[in-house]
């Protein structure tokens, strides 16, 4: 059995808070007419390491204030739900936690079994599919494939988002040679303050034909300190709602350090694909940067760079690392020159980097 058969049944529950046995078996009873399993915490100690994970987490109204003076990290699909109407303070903390909804029962009883009905849908037909690519140690190629399937998804043709997910990589926008290309960036989203509108998003960021990119910036403001950056979570499930609204496909570069921004693109992926050079330390450090990934969904697919210096083959590699194989990138001499040249991966349309895009394309967007 694959490690990620193993964690998906742990992935796949909403998590829920509450101490009040009333309204814990009213959610009790709501989470199964909507076929979902609820972990429940009764305490904040319980919640804090399942409230990332979890793909929906509910907080009863009498723990709302607790969840607030923990401080846990703001996320997306969180739900206040409580009984008493009369409360003011569930909906006096909503925003604070960052709850998406206030669900007062039992006249949200319909929509919340809804909601939890939804955990584990694909998206809407028609809605963009976001596929992420993580690397399994250091220098495994994920930027590269990342870019590389961005750029091959433009030939199909199919309108495309790239969003570089990692602050301390070297920038999407220089991987693809548009370093120059004027547009926003995240440090502007990042600041942006109120809603944003998905479509004007888009619009603002640098474009060729039908590529969009969402790149980290290379500088550091001097009033700023520079210690390891990270992306503000509520940000990215803005990018990924605009990339699911208004193009085909949204591609991840995902950081190899997981914050709550790359959390958030783990929960919400179609489809995440672990990259691993062919050799044995290689494995042995995928094997762990996917234990930490499958915390936070249900399945993730490898890929395996070549040569293999000792001969490992992709299928023993996968084993070891306990994944299914997605595919295998064979050797492309001329690649690395390309890419000094500012030429973006993927732009010949023919050769193992290209060859591998398409199919992956096809198998997320049939």
């Amino acid at each position: 059995m694959t490690r990620s058969t193993t964690r998906r049944r742990e992935a796949a529950r909403a998590l829920l808070v509450t101490a009040d046995p009333d309204l814990l078996d009213d959610l009790l009873r709501l989470g199964s007419a909507a076929g979902v399993e609820l972990e429940v915490a009764h305490d904040l100690p319980a919640a804090r390491p399942r409230y990332g994970p979890a793909p929906v987490v509910l907080i009863g109204g009498d723990l709302a204030d607790g969840c607030l003076r923990a401080r846990l990290p703001r996320r997306p699909g969180v739900v206040v739900v409580c009984r008493d109407a009369a409360d003011p303070r569930p909906w006096d903390l909503a925003q604070p936690l960052g709850a998406e909804h206030v669900a007062l029962l039992p006249a949200a009883e319909t929509w919340l079994v809804e909601r939890l009905a939804g955990i584990g849908r694909g998206p809407a037909p028609g809605a963009g599919r976001v596929v992420a690519v993580l690397g399994g140690r250091g220098g495994a190629g994920a930027s590269v494939l990342a870019a590389g399937l961005a750029v091959t998804a433009c030939r199909v043709p199919l309108r495309t988002l790239l969003i570089d997910a990692d602050p301390l990589g070297g920038g999407a926008d220089l991987l693809l040679g548009w370093e120059e290309l004027r547009g926003l960036r995240w440090p502007q989203l990042a600041r942006a303050s109120g809603p944003v509108d998905p479509a004007a998003l888009v619009d603002a960021l640098p474009r060729r034909g039908d590529l969009v990119v969402l790149s980290c910036a290379r500088d550091i403001p001097d009033e700023e300190t520079p210690v390891a950056p990270s992306l503000p979570a509520d940000a990215m499930a803005v990018a990924l709602d605009a990339g699911r609204r208004g193009r085909d496909l949204v591609v991840v570069d995902l950081p190899r350090r997981l914050d709550e921004a790359a959390a958030v693109v783990l929960q919400d992926a179609d489809r995440v694909l672990l990259v691993v050079p062919a050799e044995l330390r290689a494995a042995a450090a995928a094997a762990r940067v996917a234990d930490v990934a499958l915390a936070y969904r249900r399945e993730l697919s490898l890929v395996v760079r070549e040569p293999a210096p000792g001969r490992l083959s992709a299928a023993e590699l996968a084993r070891a690392v306990g994944l299914p194989l997605a595919g295998t990138l064979r050797p492309e001499p001329r690649l690395a020159a390309a890419l000094e040249r500012g030429e973006a991966p993927g732009s010949a349309a023919r050769g193992p980097l290209a060859t591998l895009c398409g199919r992956l394309i096809r198998e997320v967007l049939p």
